[in-house]
C-alpha cells in the first residue's frame, strides 16, 4: 500500500476569513477578497512575498456577509484548513477586490490568536494528514465519474479530526448522492414521452437536492453547439490554409473551460470563418439590353457613366473570369453618385453593400483588429461579406476623399490592398489572419475631389467624372423621379397637386443653386407638406359640410394662397369648383411656401461700373460663378488683396498687375496722375466677394487682368460674359480644369458667353448640346485675345507714332 509523505505547515498562519464556502484538504475553489482585513493580507503576504511558505493561509469559515468595515474581530471558528494560494486575480471594479484560487491542504486547529490587525495571524496545530485508505477507492472513483458537486454538512465534516468519525459521517452521504447523480443520467436520455420524463425528473430533484443542475443544462447546450460548430467547418468549403486554422482552433476551444475570456473570443471567430461565403456567389445577369433600359429607368443623363457599366458588363458576357474593376465616381453632392452604385448591383444582380468612410482614421476599420485585443473585430471589408452572403457583391466604399489619419494608422493606405487587382486576391485581415479572396468583388468608390485622395490610392482607381446637371436635366429628373417620390411619401396623389415645369424651373434658378439635386428634392418636399395641409383641411370640411346635409357636391375649392392677392389668381371663380381639382402650383404658391426668392440674377448691376469682371470657378459642389472687383486710391504702389485667398491666387493677382504694367503704354492705360507707371503713387485693392469662403488656384488669372484693365481704362467689361484660364509674365492663357462644371455655372447664372483658354477646346465636347446652342465660347490663346472678347468693341492698342489705334 502506497503512503504519501505528511504535510507539514508553519506554526503560525495568517488567517482568511470567507463566507463563500468550506474549503476542505484536497478541494480547490475560489473566493473573492473584497474586506479591510483580506485585502491587507493578500497584499502584505502574497503579492510581496517570494517564499513558498508566504502562500499558505488559515482559510477559516466566517458568517455569511460579514461588514467588510468591522472593526472588531468576529468570533472565529475553532476549525480552518490550510490553503495554498495558486492564483491571484485583481479588479478595481465595482470596488478594488481580489479574487484567489486556493487549494486545501490539511486541518488545523487554532492555539490562540496572536495578533489581529492588520490582518489575523493565529498559532495553530496541525490535526491530521492524508492517507491513501483502500477501502475508500471505489466509493471516491464511482463518485468523480458521476459528478463533482460539492456535499452537504460541510462544516461538521470539517470538524471530524478522527477518519472514523470523518467516514462514519461521509460514506452514506456519498452512497447517497451516487445513487441520485445515477438516477439523473437515466432521466437525461431521450424519451418519446415528454411528460414521462418531467415526472421523472421532479422527483430525483427532491431527493438529491443537487445544485448547479441548471448550469449542467446549460453546459450541455454548449457542448452541443461545439458539435454543431464543428460539423460546419468539416462540411464548409473554405480552402486549405482556414480550414487548418479552424481545426486547431476548434481542438483548443474544447479544452478551454467556458469561464475563460478567451473562450468567447475564439468560439466568435470560429462563427466567423463558417460565415464568411468563401465560395458562395451569386450568378450575373448578363443581359446588355435589359442593364441599358435599367440604367436608363433608373437615372436620367451621366452617359458617360453609363457607358462604362455596360462595357464591363460587355467584357464580362465574352470572358467569364475578369476581376472587377476598381471604378471612382467624383462628383459634386446630390448627383446620384451612391444611387448608380445601388443601380450597377441591381444590374448585374448581385448584392449591395455600402461603406461609409467619411471621418475613418484608424486603419483597423479596414484591416480589423489583431485578436490579442480586447473587443477585437474584422474590418469592414470582412464584416460586410458576411453581411451579404456572398463573395462577389457590389461593394460602394463612400466618400473615399474624407479619410482621416491619426496615431491609429492610415485607412488610406490599408485600402491600397483591397483597392488592387493584382493584391487583393489574397487580401489578410488582421482579425481572420488568414487570405481571402476578393477579387471578384466590384469595388466602387465616391468622392467630391480627387485632390484630397493619396496619389498612390489614386492611381488604383479608374476615375470616372460625374458633372453637375443641367436646368433641363434637372427638369427632368424632377418630373421624372423627385416629384413621384414626394407625392408618395406625403400620401398624395397627382389629382390633388400639379407642378409645372415652369414652377419646377422657378425652384431651380430662384431656390437652389446647386450641381446636384439635393435642394430641389427638399423645396419640393416642402411644397408637398403645404398641399398635404391643404388637402386634410378640405377633407375636415367635408366631413362637417356631410353632418350637416349638405347636398353631396356641394363644396369650395381653397387655393393655396389664402392671403395671396386677386391678382394672383388665374382666375377668382376657383373658389366654385369641386373639391376634386388639383392644386396648381404656380410662382404666387413658390413665394407663399417657400419665402421671396433666395437668388436674384444680379449679374448687370454688378457690371455697373469699371472695375468688376464675372470668373469661373470650381469648387467640390460644382462650378460657380465669382465677381472680382478692384479699386484704386491714392498710396504708395502696394496692391492689397481680400477676400481669403491662397497663395496661388495670390500669385496669379502679382502676374496680373506686373504684365499690365508692362503693357500699359501698349493699350494706354494709366493711373488717376495720367501716368503709365500704374502703381505710381497710387494703391490699389482687389476683393473677392464672398469673403468667408476660401478660394485658390490659378483659373483666376485672366478675371483679375480683365477687371485692373476696366480699371484703368474705365471701360465696362460686358455683363454677360465669364472667363477662366491661367496666364503667364508674357501674357499666354493656360489650359485649366472643371470647364463642364465652369460652363455649366455660367448657364445656370444666365449668362451668353464664355471664355476658356485654346486648350480647353476638346473639353467643349462634353457639354450638352442644348447648353452648347445658348452659349457662345470663345478660346482664347494670349490675353490680348482675352480683353478683345470681354469689351464692346473689343479692346484698342496702340499702334504706331501717330497714336493710331486698331481694335485687335
Amino acid at each position: 500500500m502506497s503512503s504519501v509523505s505528511p504535510i507539514q505547515i508553519p506554526s503560525r498562519l495568517p488567517l482568511l476569513l470567507t463566507h463563500e464556502g468550506v474549503l476542505l484538504p484536497g478541494s480547490t475553489m475560489r473566493t473573492s477578497v473584497d474586506s479591510a482585513r483580506n485585502l491587507q493580507l493578500v497584499r502584505s503576504r502574497l503579492l510581496k512575498g517570494t517564499s513558498l511558505q508566504s502562500t499558505i493561509l488559515g482559510v477559516i469559515p466566517n458568517t455569511p456577509d460579514p461588514p467588510s468595515d468591522a472593526q472588531d474581530l468576529p468570533p472565529l471558528h475553532r476549525i480552518g484548513t490550510a490553503a495554498l494560494a495558486v492564483q491571484v486575480v485583481g479588479s478595481n471594479w465595482p470596488k478594488p477586490h481580489y479574487t484567489l484560487l486556493i487549494t486545501g491542504l490539511c486541518r488545523f486547529q487554532i492555539v490562540q490568536v496572536l495578533k489581529e490587525k492588520p490582518y489575523p495571524i493565529a498559532e495553530v496545530e496541525q490535526l491530521d494528514r492524508l492517507e491513501e485508505f483502500p477501502n475508500t477507492c471505489k466509493t471516491r472513483e464511482e463518485l468523480g465519474e458521476l459528478s463533482e458537486q460539492f456535499y452537504k454538512y460541510a462544516v461538521q465534516i470539517l470538524d471530524a479530526v478522527s477518519l472514523e468519525e470523518r467516514f462514519k459521517m461521509t460514506i452514506p452521504l456519498l452512497v447517497r448522492q451516487i445513487e441520485g447523480l445515477k438516477l439523473l443520467q437515466k432521466t437525461r436520455k431521450p424519451k418519446q414521452d415528454d411528460d414521462k420524463r418531467v415526472i421523472a425528473i421532479r422527483p430525483i430533484r427532491r431527493i438529491t437536492h443537487i445544485p448547479g443542475a441548471l448550469e449542467d443544462e446549460d453546459e450541455d447546450e454548449d457542448n452541443d453547439d461545439i458539435v454543431m460548430l464543428e460539423k460546419k467547418i468539416r462540411t464548409s468549403s473554405m480552402p486549405e490554409q482556414a480550414h487548418k486554422v479552424c481545426v486547431k482552433e476548434i481542438k483548443r476551444l474544447k479544452k478551454m473551460p467556458q469561464s475563460m475570456p478567451e473562450y468567447a473570443l475564439t468560439r466568435n471567430y470560429l462563427e466567423l470563418m463558417v460565415e464568411l461565403p468563401w465560395n458562395k456567389s451569386t450568378t450575373d445577369r448578363l443581359d446588355i439590353r435589359a442593364a441599358r433600359i435599367l440604367l436608363d429607368n433608373d437615372h436620367y443623363a451621366m452617359e458617360k457613366l453609363k457607358k462604362r457599366v455596360l462595357e464591363y458588363l460587355a467584357v464580362r458576357q465574352l470572358k467569364n473570369n475578369l476581376k472587377g474593376p476598381i471604378l471612382c465616381f467624383v462628383g459634386p453632392p446630390g448627383v446620384g453618385k451612391t444611387s448608380v452604385g445601388r443601380s450597377v448591383a441591381k444590374t448585374l444582380g448581385r448584392e449591395f453593400h455600402r461603406i461609409a468612410l467619411g471621418g475613418v482614421c484608424d486603419q483597423s476599420d479596414i484591416r480589423g483588429h489583431r485578436r490579442t485585443y480586447v473587443g477585437s473585430m474584422p474590418g469592414r471589408i470582412i464584416n460586410g461579406l458576411k453581411t451579404v452572403g456572398v463573395n462577389n457583391p457590389v461593394f460602394l466604399l463612400d466618400e473615399v476623399d474624407k479619410l482621416g489619419k491619426s496615431l491609429q494608422g492610415d485607412p488610406a493606405a490599408a485600402l491600397l490592398e483591397v483597392l488592387d487587382p493584382e493584391q487583393n486576391h489574397n487580401f489578410t485581415d488582421h482579425y481572420l489572419n488568414v487570405a481571402f479572396d476578393l477579387s471578384q468583388v466590384l469595388f466602387i468608390a465616391t468622392a467630391n475631389t480627387t485632390a484630397t485622395i493619396p496619389a498612390a490610392l489614386l492611381d488604383r482607381m479608374e476615375i470616372i467624372q460625374v458633372p453637375g446637371y443641367t436646368q433641363e436635366e434637372k427638369i427632368e429628373i424632377a418630373h421624372r423621379h423627385l416629384i413621384p417620390k414626394q407625392l408618395e411619401q406625403h400620401g398624395l396623389t397627382p389629382q390633388q397637386i400639379q407642378i409645372p415645369q415652369v414652377t419646377t424651373l422657378d425652384i431651380i434658378t430662384r431656390y437652389t443653386r446647386e450641381a446636384g439635386v439635393r435642394s430641389l428634392d427638399r423645396k419640393l418636399g416642402a411644397i408637398c407638406r403645404a398641399v398635404a395641409v391643404k388637402v386634410a383641411e378640405g377633407q375636415h370640411k367635408e366631413a362637417k359640410l356631410d353632418r350637416s346635409d349638405v347636398t353631396e357636391g356641394e363644396g369650395c375649392r381653397e387655393h393655396i394662397l389664402e392671403d395671396a392677392k386677386p391678382e394672383s389668381i388665374s382666375d377668382t371663380t376657383d373658389l366654385a369648383l369641386p373639391p376634386e381639382m388639383p392644386i396648381l402650383i404656380d410662382f404666387h404658391a413658390l413665394k407663399d411656401i417657400l419665402g421671396p426668392p433666395m437668388y436674384e440674377m444680379e449679374v448687370s448691376q454688378r457690371l455697373s461700373q469699371p472695375g468688376v469682371a464675372i470668373g469661373l470657378a470650381w469648387t467640390p459642389l460644382g462650378g460657380e460663378i465669382m465677381f472680382v472687383e478692384a479699386s484704386r486710391m491714392d498710396g504708395e504702389g502696394q496692391l492689397t488683396l481680400t477676400g481669403q485667398l491662397g497663395d496661388v491666387m495670390k500669385e496669379s493677382a502679382h502676374l496680373a498687375i506686373s504684365w499690365l504694367r508692362s503693357n500699359a503704354k501698349k493699350y494706354q492705360l494709366t493711373n488717376a496722375f495720367g501716368s503709365f507707371d500704374l502703381l505710381d503713387n497710387t494703391d490699389i485693392h482687389l476683393h473677392f466677394p464672398a469673403g468667408a469662403v476660401t478660394k485658390d488656384g490659378p483659373s483666376a488669372g485672366v478675371t483679375i487682368v480683365t477687371c485692373l484693365a476696366s480699371l484703368f481704362s474705365g471701360r465696362l467689361v460686358r455683363s454677360d460674359v465669364a472667363m477662366t484660364g491661367e496666364i503667364t509674365l508674357r501674357g499666354l492663357v493656360l489650359p485649366v480644369g472643371g470647364i463642364k462644371d465652369k460652363v455649366l455655372a455660367a448657364h445656370r447664372a444666365g449668362l451668353k458667353q464664355v471664355i476658356i483658354p485654346q486648350r480647353n477646346e476638346k473639353d467643349l465636347e462634353g457639354i450638352p448640346s442644348n447648353v452648347r446652342q445658348d452659349l457662345r465660347f470663345v478660346t482664347a490663346s494670349c490675353l490680348d485675345e482675352v480683353l478683345n472678347a470681354a469689351f464692346d468693341g473689343g479692346f484698342t492698342v496702340k499702334t504706331g507714332p501717330g497714336l493710331l489705334n486698331s481694335k485687335l
